[in-house]
């Protein structure tokens, strides 16, 4: 999952006949999210649905309700009191103390009617009994009726809909992640790998959620997991308690160390980067790649979960939650984890300049990998694999085709590779 963004992106042109607004033109403000292709996901025909502003009539409690307004929609979450507040609470539990505030003022204006004061923007999904709609699929695979709640982000290769599911006393019931395409499918595929063997370990440090279900639905993969228990007392992180969780996570299948040159780690980043079209981005980084094979490093590898950040963690009193594994994978340079968190926080919390905070990860790296065992000569040749590495996820992702804000890595993250290179 990834923090709100004020960026937003235009209605799919297969996606406009899914959304017809009864009350805002084509072209308006509303065309700005991703609620079009979220209609089109969900409620495939003959199901349709309509976007429109103004009180519920009377007898449609079912709308669901845009926020914070048909003009700007940024989440969607059902019309009823109490699983309103609850879907707006839980989205504004990882963000900074305004979001929190934020969320929390909205979660008892929605509690106290403001819904029903004409509050927000409707969806009306029509749809005769039968219609194969997401709801109508959750239903038959949970054994029991659930509300669903999501959020519209920006524009992101990756981006798909994840549905926080409620029962209608807004009690949690789950998540599920439903793909949109090949990107989306083979993360949604990766995730259900990594929780299933997450599920063997005993871990002291964090939790993790269960898969619930895994299927096909619509031809789209569908993945449901447990709810995380984000609504507890949060605490601020005690010292050294994410080192220690990203530690422990280490071990899972096995710590080892030997030179990158040979390794496992460099033959798959290398084929992923011959993946990808060439061009100078993708000639420079195999260049700094063959360059530190040639150095002969030697280092730690471990598992890391890939997308460590801010928002997708709690930090509460029954101890650390992370949640969104798609990126988990096993045997990479101990270490990755923390340089990405640190790397995501400066970048995306901080609005830091992100080529000032890609030369800092390399620069920064000694202390801040020395709670992983990293010698301070191994840890700048981690620093520029990590670095290295996220380059070619954005690359073989697409991400700058999809519009994302830093998903071109030579604007940002292979000058700050090619400096290290020059010191090493």
């Amino acid at each position: 999952m990834t923090p709100p963004d004020a960026a937003g992106t235009g209605f799919a042109a297969h996606a406009r006949s899914a959304v017809q607004s009864e009350d805002a033109p084509a072209g308006s403000a509303a065309g700005r999210s991703n609620l079009g292709d979220v209609c089109a996901v969900l409620w495939p025909p003959p199901a349709s649905a309509s976007l429109f502003r103004g009180r519920p009539a009377r007898g449609r409690e079912g709308d669901l309700l845009v926020l914070p307004s048909a003009g700007r929609p940024r989440l969607l979450v059902p019309s009823g009191r109490r699983a309103s507040a609850a879907a707006v609470r839980r989205y504004g539990e990882p963000g900074s103390v305004t979001a929190w505030a934020g969320s929390r003022a909205l979660a008892l204006a929605l509690a106290g009617g403001a819904a029903a004061a004409g509050l927000g923007g409707r969806l009306r999904v029509r749809a005769v009994p039968g219609t194969d709609t997401i709801e109508a699929y959750l239903r038959s695979v949970l054994g029991y009726e659930v509300l669903i709640s999501t959020h519209l982000g920006a524009a992101r290769a990756n981006r798909k809909p994840v549905l926080q599911l409620l029962t209608p006393r807004g009690e949690a019931a789950g998540f599920a992640k439903v793909s949109v395409n090949p990107l989306t499918r083979d993360l949604i595929r990766a995730e259900r790998a990594a929780l299933d063997t997450l599920a063997g370990e005993d871990f002291r440090e964090l939790t993790v959620p269960r898969v619930l279900h895994y299927g096909q639905w619509q031809g789209r993969e569908v993945l449901i997991m447990t709810a995380l228990p984000v609504w507890r007392r949060r605490r601020a992180l005690r010292p050294g308690q994410l080192a220690a969780a990203m530690t422990e996570l280490t071990a899972v299948g096995g710590r080892s160390r030997g030179p990158l040159a040979g390794s496992g780690y460099l033959a798959g980043l290398r084929s992923r980067l011959g993946a990808r079209p060439p061009g100078p981005d993708r000639a420079a980084l195999g260049a700094d790649l063959e360059a530190l094979a040639a150095a002969g490093a030697e280092l730690s590898f471990g598992a890391w979960h890939g997308d460590w950040t801010g928002w997708n963690m709690a930090a509460t009193a029954g101890g650390l939650l992370v949640w969104d594994w798609e990126r988990f994978a096993a045997s990479v340079p101990a270490g990755f984890d923390l340089l990405h968190y640190r790397l995501q926080s400066d970048v995306v919390r901080r609005r830091r300049p992100p080529a000032e905070v890609a030369a800092a990860c390399v620069r920064d790296a000694a202390g801040w990998l020395a709670p992983f065992g990293v010698a301070a000569g191994e840890a700048p040749v981690v620093a520029v694999l990590y670095l290295a590495e996220l380059s070619a996820r954005y690359l073989a992702d697409r991400q700058a085709e999809a519009g994302a804000r830093l998903g071109r890595p030579g604007t940002w993250l292979i000058p700050a590779i090619e400096e290290a290179m020059r010191k090493l």
